[in-house]
């Protein structure tokens, strides 16, 4: 019989419950990701008896640092079970370590499992009561593999360090001992204790055997050598103890240790296409905890949670989903993207139809690449680089227009890194039936299918119709559904009665009211329309849109109805709307457009493209706060940034003088009604009598079909494709590129060409045309058999097709540059910028001639001379001014090119658009745009130049008139002005305030931000202060990519092994 052993003594402490659930089922299964529970069960008011080895009920006590500290792991101390198992040992000698193993097994789970057994008495002889240990073992082993309960109270600061290890490792043990069955399962975790045990007398174990073979015998051992297993452990839980607490929040060491687990299990989850999706969708819970932080979502509509569990999305297989307007398609997207950066650690493209969303979206995803630790790069505008940074650790997600995006597929695929793009997003697909535009992403999304079998495409719009062609094209699978988070009311107006759109009534409408607003007979005269009525119902309480088809009707509109408000609107949060005059004040440097300084007083706006990007910004960031409740707008808002309404008034059904397209009506309607403010919203078409016709014919008709625009595109589409073919290596001979067409939504809709020419006609004429300019090397021949002939790429087509010069312009483009060659004019910059100034902007420009003159005579004699060379002799712009006729015919593209140089010129020393537009009578959006397009057109011309080696010395001159271009201010605003969403006011603001670098930006406080800069709300700081720590990750990696680039050692080297 073994002595008794030392008693030990219980402190009263809570009962704690601990079950595991398997890790493959949650992620937050570990001891480290539980979520902790408050104290379910309440303290023991007595401290309970403790049996000691030898049977006897005591509480004294050793007095040892351990002997007053309860087992974390149950109610019997570590310490006490571990002397009882030793003084068991030492008696009986010939017990077999197979016995030992499992009745300390039993012991120790028994207590993980709260003493099911409680009775059960360590005291008991081993040998002689080895039937009741076995059974004991097997009701373990149960419980090991049907253990299923939620964790209990658990709070991991508490524990000293050696119980937190060895929580981790009893965790580990049970995942491993779930993965096999039967006795086994049992076999190989008791192995790992014993492992773990590190006791001397079980040095000599055996390699395990199928069945029940014996463990040796342990006579070989030497046992008073061997260290006391209990005073091992003490000495191991004393050093822990002793050891220095690291000056690292605890805390935080736990959060990011959770984010990492969770990433781990997430890209497993991902790449074994289980279904167990982890937490949050395969993505680490923070990303939750940012969406509620960030955007305020607390919960997925459930057709978003539908859409995410999809099979053919755990397949990797290409979707295109379609919702109504506002359904919420853009957050499905950005989940996917996030699941692509985060567990699969590839970059993404993310392409969008204008600059204005991409500079959007690029602000509102910096803070989440922050956080998440990925980079987001903007490529729009004369921004990005081709080919992208190869990133050391992070990924990128690459948001960009369509032009954009093509040339960096284009990059991509040269450098053989178009694997590395695991995911391309495109917002509004239905823009494949919209122009050269179309053409150019039709381009795009067809050379990433053949090029890469890796690469999944997600498409998204609200309106599509023949899907069928474009799952055919993109390979994809369809998910669809009408989910709109609000309920929308369709309505039209005819004089003064409204009708509801019902596809149920004969005529497509019912009579829904009479308008009951008493109008004078002035003010008859001055609204027909009755849009005066139809707004003072909704505002200045809720918000309304109001689409017009013009541009100066929208201001006329918004100047209208102010005209016969009541005084009472203007006293509507009339502190703020004078803050926004004062803040347009600014932005025009002391200038501010009439209608708006006589409009925003009541809370009415226009918003077109007449208004410079800085005054865009803050009416729509007014907007959106409720300091303007009516935007007079034209349709392409409808299609740009998200600005919601509870009504939504269509003027006429015409956009410009072209009647209104289904697709078009559904985008503007869509913007009717807002999520989580209206209950309902209205979308009313003011009809005249004559187009009762056709408005029930558009609202009863299905959405337009999308059709390829390759060959309608005929230079900037099928032509530039074949080049780019060519010069990328993806086909070289007729029969590749045949075989590359077929797979093009041209290809897949080619049953739509007239039956004269086939594709293959289509396609050797197109070649024969790029051989004939000089941009193709090769023959063509009428015979089959030559369809494997080789074709090759000239120097000018590379520069072409890398330049993402119009096939139509290139020619001019190479002859004005080798002209300019010969006596470029470097005393200003006039010359330059008259070769950066976009040929797509000179046909909508009509020169006042007198304006002409007056600019020409302020030149020095040297920037005259510029005129000279191009082509535009001063005689004859003193003629155009003066009236007199001109026999002599003169090239109006020149000459409209050289007074749009005149206009950037005046920019450039100016940087004041206000004041240009005056000078030279033209809109202040109008300047804008040309500034932007002249910014993006230096950076094409750039990228020409750098294919053709006579062109070196334009290099350097370009490199630094696109950057002068693209932000047209004082050089010490740019390096604020590269933030993403900081535009020139608010530039100037930050600099002012002492915020003059990139690193004081993304080092500012936001609250801070808020207190010294005027009209900047606190997530609009955050946002600031994200995309600026985002730009200078972005500028360092690549910094670091140089210096690794240096530093690698050449493979090559002579001599080398």
């Amino acid at each position: 019989m073994a002595e008794p052993g030392p008693a030990v003594r219980r402190r009263s402490r809570p009962a704690r419950k601990r079950s595991r659930a398997p890790v493959q089922l949650r992620a937050a299964a570990s001891p480290l990701a539980c979520k902790r529970l408050s104290p379910s069960v309440e303290e023991a008011s007595a401290e309970p008896p403790v049996w000691a080895a030898g049977g006897e009920c005591t509480n004294d006590s050793e007095e040892d640092m351990f002997g007053d500290y309860d087992s974390f792991y149950g109610n019997d101390s570590l310490l006490a079970q571990v002397d009882d198992m030793e003084q068991v040992y030492l008696q009986d000698k010939d017990m077999d370590i197979k016995a030992a193993g499992e009745f300390m097994l039993g012991n120790l789970q028994s207590g993980t499992d709260q003493r099911k057994q409680s009775d059960f008495s360590t005291s008991e002889n081993a040998a002689g009561h080895k039937a009741e240990r076995d059974d004991g073992f097997q009701m373990n082993e149960n419980d090991l593999i049907d253990n299923k309960e939620e964790p209990g109270d658990f709070i991991l600061e508490d524990l000293p360090s050696s119980q937190f290890l060895y929580l981790e490792e009893m965790d580990e043990l049970s995942s491993a001992s779930r993965k096999s069955a039967g006795m086994e399962r049992i076999d190989n975790y008791m192995n790992s204790c014993l492992d773990k045990i590190s006791s001397p007398s079980f040095c000599h174990v055996a390699e395990h055997r199928e069945g029940n073979t014996e463990f040796p015998m342990v006579s070989k051992c030497d046992l008073s050598k061997r260290e006391s297993l209990k005073d091992h452990l003490k000495s191991a839980m004393t050093g822990n103890a002793k050891a220095q607490t690291p000056l690292v929040s605890k805390t935080k060491q736990l959060k990011e240790a959770i984010l990492s687990e969770e990433i781990c299990v997430a890209r497993k989850t991902i790449e074994s296409s289980s279904d167990d999706i982890g937490p949050f969708y395969g993505l680490p819970s923070k990303v939750k905890d940012l969406l509620r932080q960030f955007r305020g979502i607390e919960t997925l509509y459930e057709w978003q949670h539908d859409c995410l569990t999809l099979e053919s999305l755990h397949q990797r297989k290409n979707l295109i989903y379609s919702l109504p307007t506002s359904g919420g398609k853009t957050l499905v997207a950005e989940i996917l993207i996030l699941q692509e950066l985060l567990c699969r650690q590839k970059d993404v493209l993310m392409i969008l139809p204008y600059v204005a969303i991409v500079q959007e979206k690029v602000w509102g995803l910096s803070s989440f690449g922050v956080e998440l630790g990925f980079l987001v790069e903007e490529y729009a505008g004369s921004k990005g680089r081709f080919p992208p940074i190869k990133r050391r650790i992070k990924n990128s997600l690459y948001i960009a227009t369509i032009e954009k995006g093509h040339a960096l597929v284009n990059s991509l695929i040269e450098t053989e890194r178009i694997d590395h793009l695991g995911l391309v997003v495109v917002d509004e697909l239905h823009m494949l039936g919209e122009g050269s535009r179309g053409a150019v992403l039709e381009m795009t999304l067809a050379k990433i299918l053949y090029t890469s079998k890796n690469t999944q495409i997600i498409g998204m719009s609200a309106t599509l119709n023949n899907v069928g062609d474009l799952q055919k094209f993109l390979q994809a699978d369809y998910y669809t559904n009408n989910f709109r988070p609000v309920e929308l009311k369709e309505y039209i107006k005819i004089r003064d009665t409204i009708y509801e759109v019902d596809g149920k009534a004969e005529n497509g409408f019912t009579f829904s009211r009479l308008l009951s607003f008493k109008y004078s007979s002035n003010l008859e005269k001055a609204d027909p329309d009755h849009i005066i009525a139809l707004v003072t119902e909704v505002i200045p309480k809720y918000s309304c849109l109001i689409f017009c088809p013009t541009k100066k009707n929208c201001e006329n509109v918004a100047s209208m109805v102010c005209k016969y408000l009541n005084k009472e609107f203007r006293a509507h949060r009339e502190k703020e709307k004078k803050d926004l005059i004062k803040n347009l004040k600014t932005i025009g440097n002391g200038s501010i457009c009439p209608v708006l300084k006589h409009t925003i007083p009541f809370g009415i706006a226009y918003h077109h493209s007449g208004l410079t990007n800085d005054e865009r910004k803050s009416i729509e960031e007014a907007y959106s706060a409720g300091v303007l409740c009516l935007l007079a707008c034209t349709a392409t808002l409808a299609a740009g940034v998200n600005l919601p309404a509870r009504r939504v008034i269509l003027r006429a059904p015409y956009v410009a003088r072209e009647f209104l397209k289904k697709n078009q009506y559904k985008q503007m309607i869509g913007r009717a009604g807002r999520a989580g403010i209206d209950s309902a919203g209205e979308s009313i078409l003011i009809v005249q009598e004559k187009d009762k016709q056709l408005v029930q014919d558009l609202v009863n008709s299905p959405l337009e079909n999308c059709y390829s625009n390759l060959l309608p595109e005929f230079t900037k589409g099928i032509q530039s494709l074949l080049l780019s073919l060519v010069g990328l290596k993806i086909a070289v001979t007729l029969e590749e590129i045949y075989s590359f067409m077929c797979h093009t939504l041209l290809g897949v809709q080619q049953q739509l060409l007239s039956k004269e020419k086939s594709l293959l006609d289509i396609i050797k004429e197109g070649v024969e045309n790029l051989i004939e300019n000089g941009l193709l090397k090769g023959k063509i021949s009428e015979k089959d058999d030559n369809s494997q002939s080789i074709l090759a790429i000239t120097q000018l087509g590379k520069a072409t097709y890398k330049g993402s010069i119009d096939l139509a312009y290139c020619n001019a483009l190479y002859r004005e540059l080798k002209k300019g060659l010969e006596g470029l004019v470097l005393e200003s910059n006039l010359h330059l910028l008259y070769l950066a100034t976009p040929y797509d902007m000179i046909y909508n420009c009509n020169p006042d001639w007198m304006i002409y003159l007056r600019q020409f005579n302020q030149l020095s004699a040297a920037e005259q001379r510029v005129a000279d060379i191009v082509g535009v002799p001063e005689s004859f712009i003193t003629k155009k001014a003066s009236g007199q006729a001109i026999r002599k015919n003169m090239d109006s593209a020149i000459i409209n090119r050289l007074y749009l140089s005149f206009v950037l010129y005046t920019l450039l020393k100016e940087t004041n658009v206000w004041s240009v537009s005056e000078k030279f009578n033209m809109s202040r959006g109008y300047v804008q745009s040309l500034l932007t397009s002249a910014a993006s057109f230096a950076s094409c011309v750039l990228h020409f130049c750098e294919e053709l080696e006579e062109f070196w010395v334009y290099k350097a001159l370009l490199t630094e008139l696109t950057k002068q271009l693209t932000y047209c201010v004082k050089a010490e605003l740019i390096p604020l002005m590269e933030v993403a969403g900081v535009l020139e006011a608010r530039a100037k603001q930050l600099y002012n305030a002492g915020y003059k670098t990139l690193a004081h930006l993304a080092n500012a406080n936001p609250e801070t931000l808020v207190k010294m800069i005027e009209h900047l709300s606190r997530c609009q700081a955050k946002q600031i202060v994200s995309s600026a720590k985002m730009l200078l990750s972005e500028k360092a990696e690549a910094l670091q990519e140089e210096v690794d680039e240096l530093l690698r050692m050449p493979a090559d080297i002579p001599g080398a092994c």
